[in-house]
């Protein structure tokens, strides 16, 4: 354990600023070059990472074991069988020990030097903020991808009406609480800001610059989710529709 981590450990009483969940699927490769920027980009924080290893055939558990020897604040997990990102992403939120938690994906497309931006967006929007989405700029997928995206996005704004532009960045900064909160199904990650305003609280948004990913190709093709993705959609609709009134409790007893 690296001294300057276990002392800030000690200092907060094992009080976490943020904990990082990282779903990823055969990503040996890129991990340890991602892992390294989240470190570098919460250096001064006091944090953990938690990977989770969707269902790895390439040896990812094994790199993640090596790198969790050396560096304590690091907290692999590993899902048996493929269960997919959504999933990935709600066991590492059932473990997360911070009151915070960012997402970011594990092909390092995303960039960690975007994380404190949003950790601070969101304190600076308060309590009733619960979200920092980032919002993708200079997309470096294919042109296919990209207008499949932004046809997408589009058709789940005029429908969810969650005033985000691009709810599929895995760049994002949410409280654990309200985190727990939201009703969980598979592609949940996908309609997070919808979900969140649905609980109640705000939303803020972080441009982030999109990059390509070092190694390996994408797990997710252009058609494979499509009719999925709409029936997730008039579902996400429903829930909302649902949701009449937010309450505000008080304790009697206070």
């Amino acid at each position: 354990m690296s001294s300057s981590y276990s002392e800030a450990l000690a200092a907060s009483s094992g009080h976490l600023a943020v904990s990082v969940v990282v779903p990823a699927k055969d990503e040996a490769e890129n991990l340890p070059i991602l892992l390294d920027e989240i470190r570098d980009a919460l250096e001064g924080r006091t944090f953990e990472v938690l990977v989770i290893d969707d269902g790895s055939s390439d040896g990812t558990d094994e790199v993640l074991k090596a790198y969790a020897a050396e560096n304590a604040w690091l907290r692999p997990f590993r899902h048996r069988t493929a269960c997919g990102q959504s999933c990935a992403v709600r066991t590492g939120v059932q473990n997360a020990r911070g009151d915070v938690v960012a997402t970011i994906d594990g092909d390092g497309e995303n960039n960690p030097a975007y994380i404190p931006q949003l950790l601070d967006a969101l304190s600076a929007g308060g309590p009733s903020v619960a979200l920092a989405a980032g919002q993708r700029l200079g997309r470096k997928a294919s042109l296919a991808k990209r207008y499949a995206s932004k046809f997408a996005n589009k058709v789940r704004g005029a429908i969810l009406k969650d005033n985000t532009r691009d709810s599929g960045c895995g760049l994002k900064a949410l409280r654990r609480e309200v985190f727990l909160q939201l009703p969980y199904f598979d592609s949940w990650h996908r309609f997070l800001p919808a979900l969140v305003i649905r609980e109640g609280f705000g939303v803020v948004h972080v441009d982030v610059l999109d990059r390509q990913r070092r190694h390996g190709t994408s797990k997710y093709g252009i058609f494979d989710r499509a009719l999925i993705g709409i029936l997730d959609l008039v579902g996400v609709w429903w829930l909302r529709r649902r949701r009449k009134k937010i309450p505000t409790v008080s304790a009697l007893t206070e």
